[in-house]
Order: C-alpha cells, then sequence, then structure tokens
C-alpha cells in the first residue's frame, strides 16, 4: 500500500472532512481513502455536451420565436 502527504490543506476544508468522517463513524484518513477512491473509479458521464444534456433531460422543449428577418443577408468582411 502507498502513503500519501497531503500540504497546504485549508483549515475549512480539513473542519468539514472532520466533520463528514464523524457523522460516518470514520477517520479522516479512511474519509479521505473513500473519497478518493469513488472520484476515481466512478465513470465520467462523457463530455460537456453530454453532460448537459442529461442536466436538462427533464426540462420540456420551449418553443422560440425567431424574429422576422429585416436585412438582406451580405458577405462577411475580413478587411480592417
Amino acid at each position: 500500500m502507498a502513503t500519501i502527504t497531503v500540504r497546504n490543506l485549508d483549515d475549512d476544508l480539513k473542519a468539514r472532512l472532520r466533520i463528514l468522517s464523524a457523522k460516518s463513524g470514520r477517520s479522516m484518513e479512511e474519509e479521505v481513502r473513500i473519497i478518493l477512491r469513488d472520484a476515481l473509479t466512478k465513470p465520467r458521464n462523457g463530455g460537456l455536451g453530454s453532460r448537459i444534456r442529461e442536466r436538462f433531460a427533464g426540462v420540456d422543449e420551449a418553443e422560440l420565436e425567431l424574429p422576422e428577418r429585416k436585412d438582406t443577408p451580405r458577405s462577411a468582411n475580413f478587411d480592417s
């Protein structure tokens, strides 16, 4: 088994870890092992597009009214 040391941990983060581990009845060290194991073994949900689609999956489709185009299309001018 490997050992790691985490330096410069924020006091607030350490306090939150202490509270979380106490609520679950584990040592802080065991809580960190569980957090790391969960973070590194759970499969990712895909790319950004997949995550956005998943987040808004329950939202009903909305009808958007497109404004009427009044100007005629023109070509892009890249000369500045």
